[in-house]
């Protein structure tokens, strides 16, 4: 493919729960000052994108960060990483699950015309509920060996892009007329003097954490060496004025405080704020491209995990089972069931907010691991200056620990524990 193919891949990989639930958990967070967030968070993920992608270049293998800490840094090191990735996308998977319930039951007709925000719209228990029949479905597909299609990926990115298009014509009118400014009278100074402002970084950063999939085209682009840099740029670039449009129209439409506490009670944000805008048909279209898309999400996440969980089981770092195929589709079975487990008991939660800010600490630290295996490229294989891994380690060790400290000692906590299970399979082999 060439560079707009390439530039649509990474867009299929990113436009989905980031979009859907996450700027609503950040509002909560930061207020109007996620607009400021966004863009930083960007540059993060463009720094760490250039790392991926030159490992990628160097390395040509199937595993990710994984397989790239036991060939550049220690096995140690590549264990964590393939650990910290099954946790934070697992996370991930289950906060797209628990989406896909809050915008199915606004989809519905329930809590009201337009579920207006301080109404609490939807019964936890029932959210769990819809998110686990999500999970357990589409772990039954991919048991069952269906695969991944890079088209019906695109259709579903395209169709999402229409409909936040018209989100957003629906909601120029609101932001012309609310005079929306966010930070007006108070300057960027203020924000960045807000604690909240990196706290929200750190939440948003995994919201663009989908260009790693650009960075691994090496074998499928044309003279990928320019075009997958120039893909990661404009992706991430199309990607930040989407969310930071889509954004302003919710805040003005909804406020700070109602665009968070829409995301509390009804995990579907968007959907609220389409609502309000009283425009025929847009909540309905909203509601169904946040399903189809966060569907979409849960799909490639548990195909992707299943995947790592293969790879790892067959190296012995955890049990050897994980490594065992089914012939007759070519799934790994057990490793898909296992993997549908973690994400069906991280559902159980019940909250996106707890679910997202796990997410962000351990990609963060599996990002952090990314930069510094680039670091360890010979200059006769790095294609980009070494500041850039310099910059996404330290904005990636540093924005991990901006999360409450209960997600990062439950990170470092599950971190020993995964050791523990290295150690144990070890003895037994």
């Amino acid at each position: 493919m060439g560079l707009t193919g390439a530039v649509f891949m990474g867009l299929g990989s990113i436009v989905g729960t980031g979009l859907f639930v996450s700027l609503g958990i950040a509002a909560g967070v930061a207020g109007e000052a996620i607009l400021l967030a966004l863009p930083l968070a960007a540059l993060l993920a463009l720094f760490n994108g250039l790392s991926s992608a030159q490992l990628a270049a160097a390395h040509p293998v199937s595993g990710g960060t994984y397989e790239y800490g036991y060939r550049f840094l220690a096995p140690s090191l590549g264990f964590s990483a393939g650990w910290m990735f099954l946790l934070a996308k697992g996370a991930s998977a289950a906060t797209a699950a628990l989406g896909v319930a809050g915008y199915l039951y606004l989809l519905m007709g329930r809590g009201g015309p337009a579920a207006e925000p301080g109404v609490a719209t939807m019964p936890p228990g029932l959210q769990v509920g819809l998110g686990a029949v999500a999970v357990v479905l589409l772990t039954a597909l991919v048991v069952g060996g269906i695969r991944r299609s890079n088209q019906a990926n695109l259709a579903i990115v395209g169709i999402t892009l229409v409909i936040l298009a018209g989100f957003l014509v629906a909601g120029l009118p609101r932001v012309l007329a609310e005079g929306f400014a966010p930070g007006a009278g108070d300057g960027l100074a203020r924000w960045g003097a807000d604690a909240g402002l990196l706290h929200a970084t750190a939440l948003l950063f995994v919201a663009y954490t989908g260009y790693g999939r650009i960075a691994t085209l090496g074998e499928e682009v044309r003279s990928p060496e320019r075009t997958i840099p120039q893909a990661i740029w404009i992706t991430l670039g199309v990607v930040a004025v989407l969310y930071m449009g889509v954004a302003a129209v919710a805040l003005a439409t909804l406020g700070a405080e109602g665009f968070a506490r829409a995301t509390v009670e009804t995990a579907a944000p968007l959907q609220v704020a389409a609502g309000a805008l009283d425009v025929p048909l847009v909540a309905f279209l909203v509601g169904v491209a946040a399903v189809t898309a966060m569907l979409g999400v849960l799909l490639n996440l548990i195909l992707g995990l299943s995947r790592v969980a293969l790879a790892m089981g067959r190296r012995r770092d955890l049990p050897e089972g994980l490594a065992r195929v089914h012939a007759p589709t070519g799934s790994p079975r057990v490793a898909v069931m296992a993997v549908g487990a973690i994400v069906l008991a991280l559902v159980l939660v019940g909250d996106v907010r707890a679910t997202w800010s796990f997410s962000a600490f351990t990609v963060l630290v599996y990002y952090g691991i990314t930069n510094l295996a680039a670091l360890r490229l010979s200059d006769a294989k790095r294609l980009y200056p070494r500041w850039i891994s310099w910059a996404g380690l330290a904005g990636c060790l540093f924005l991990a620990f901006q999360v409450e400290p209960i997600y990062w000692a439950l990170g470092l906590g599950l971190l020993a524990v995964g050791f523990a299970v290295r150690w144990g399979v070890g003895l037994r082999a």
